[in-house]
């Protein structure tokens, strides 16, 4: 019985340094500019695994070099509400678990009615804050269980607390993935449309926008009706988005 409390406190004190590790990391970053991300490192080892050349294309720039137009169109598609919210938008989450249960609901349906036709499996949609992906992306595996959900949760209050919302908006920015081996504005700028990423016009910060759910696909998928529809909608509502 010792021993199991002995090791259940070494696991409990591991998991507390770790976490103090990463919120030390993220002060830190107040004013040191993250040379990498977690997920840009995973993606080049994939890269290396896979024998192929390894590709990453990224150059940091300054909050004031970000086209305005890009962050209100990164906004409007990914988070709205980030310049309100304290990381986590609850509105968002419940909305996306009812989107969700309708969707399952609807297969469910489906199956029933024909049991032997394949029935197409509904996209499950995340209600996940430019924060949280930020602390996802920065510090986190790609997994997905409750144990990484919950230091997400942490990491994204600690982010909220130790860092303003443009350095967070900016270190996103600088970061996300917009591409095979292409990360941050400028890269992407450059990379699709051979120009700074303060010089982007209103209908190029909206496709870029639309395209970070999936960047990989879309950028072999450039003629997408589904990606030029949806940057409408976007440069549509690019003028309410509030930047911090």
């Amino acid at each position: 019985m010792k021993a199991l409390l002995r090791w259940t406190l070494l696991v409990a004190f591991a998991a507390l340094a770790l976490e103090l590790f990463f919120v030390l990391r993220i002060a830190a970053m107040a004013v040191i500019n993250p040379e990498s991300t977690t997920f840009q490192r995973s993606e080049a080892w994939a890269q290396m695994a896979a024998g192929g050349p390894l590709r990453w294309r990224q150059q940091w720039v300054p909050y004031a070099q970000i086209s305005n137009h890009l962050k209100r169109a990164v906004i409007a598609s990914e988070d709205d509400g980030f310049v309100n919210h304290e990381g986590v938008d609850w509105n968002a989450i419940d909305k996306a678990w009812e989107r969700n249960a309708q969707a399952e609901a609807q297969t469910a349906k489906a199956q029933a009615r024909a049991p032997d036709k394949p029935v197409r499996t509904p996209k499950i949609r995340g209600g996940s804050t430019i924060t949280q992906q930020l602390a996802k992306n920065l510090l986190l595996s790609g997994e997905r269980t409750l144990v990484r959900k919950g230091q997400e949760f942490v990491l994204t209050l600690a982010l909220e607390q130790c860092l303003s919302k443009e350095r967070i908006l900016e270190i996103y920015l600088n970061n996300v993935e917009w591409g095979n081996g292409v990360f941050g504005a400028e890269a992407a700028a450059r990379h699709y449309y051979r120009k700074s990423a303060a010089d982007l016009a209103p209908h190029e910060a909206a496709r870029l926008a639309v395209m970070l759910p999936a960047p990989k696909r879309f950028e072999q998928m450039p003629q997408s009706a589904y990606l030029a529809g949806r940057t409408r909608t976007i440069l549509a509502r690019m003028g309410s988005a509030e930047l911090p």
